[in-house]
């Protein structure tokens, strides 16, 4: 079951990436259901595969394909989403075929051995949970630097290059928002199920990344409140966003310094 779910992922991802591909040369509107057929069939494939390749009776695995894996089905997940709405065709070219690769080389374990951890299901869930949030916030980080650069390039009536293959600036900005808020429902879980599985949160050695983790939590809501009261975007959206992301990187390394350096040293 596990080996045919891998391999019907990558065949409906690359089947995906060519309606896109066709759509993009062409300049001309795909069929939509159909596109959009073939990703969420490579999607709930590389589901299937996805659970068989985490959890295996020998443990959990948090290796670099793995995880990789996993960010690639969230991002598209994301992207499937979005494209109801938005025509995002050179996006999902851009994605497809790189959920492909992530499922390929996830499921075949590339890049030398397979780590599996023995943790128990609560903590696994919500290590899961941690690093697909980091990583969804990453990537918004990444869109917000881009959506700078492009918001000053159309201030300066000087468009890239690059954006004149991407879709318009309120695509992106759509997709930062989305990016964020998927990326803050799953910080929101990472901490609610750490609350639950963790012993204390708050001893020693979690208080800085517990504290900093909310704080990050609280600058990523007050962005996602002030978009949809206020409509915040643009340079004020980036600037939120840098900051709620500079808290996070705090939280997942900054800790890590303060532990295994400064109070080292102490």
């Amino acid at each position: 079951m596990a080996a045919l779910a891998h391999w019907t992922a990558i065949i409906l991802y690359l089947a995906t990436t060519l309606v896109a591909a066709a759509a993009v040369t062409r300049k001309r509107q795909p069929d939509n259901h159909l596109l959009l057929g073939l990703l969420a069939g490579a999607l709930l494939t590389h589901g299937i595969s996805l659970v068989n390749t985490l959890i295996s009776p020998a443990g959990y695995r948090f290796d670099f394909t793995a995880m990789l894996s996993l960010v690639a089905w969230t991002v598209n997940l994301l992207i499937l989403i979005l494209a109801f709405k938005r025509p995002l065709h050179l996006l999902i070219l851009i994605l497809a075929p790189l959920g492909a690769l992530a499922e390929l080389a996830a499921a075949h374990g590339w890049g030398g051995s397979v780590p599996r951890e023995q943790l128990s299901a609560g903590v696994a869930v919500h290590a899961l949970l941690s690093i697909s949030a980091y990583a969804l916030l990453t990537l918004a980080t990444l869109q917000a630097i881009y959506l700078y650069y492009q918001n000053q390039q159309l201030h300066n009536h000087r468009p890239g290059a690059i954006s004149r293959f991407l879709p318009p600036l309120q695509t992106m900005e759509s997709l930062l928002f989305g990016l964020i808020a998927f990326g803050q429902l799953l910080l929101t879980a990472s901490l609610v199920t750490g609350f639950l599985f963790l012993d204390d949160l708050f001893a020693q050695h979690l208080v800085h990344k517990t504290t900093l983790s909310m704080l990050a939590w609280l600058l990523y809501s007050i962005l996602l409140w002030g978009h949809w009261k206020w409509g915040w975007r643009g340079n004020t959206a980036v600037r939120w966003t840098l900051a709620a992301f500079a808290a996070l990187l705090l939280a997942y390394f900054g800790s890590k310094l303060v532990l295994e350096v400064i109070l080292q040293r102490n």
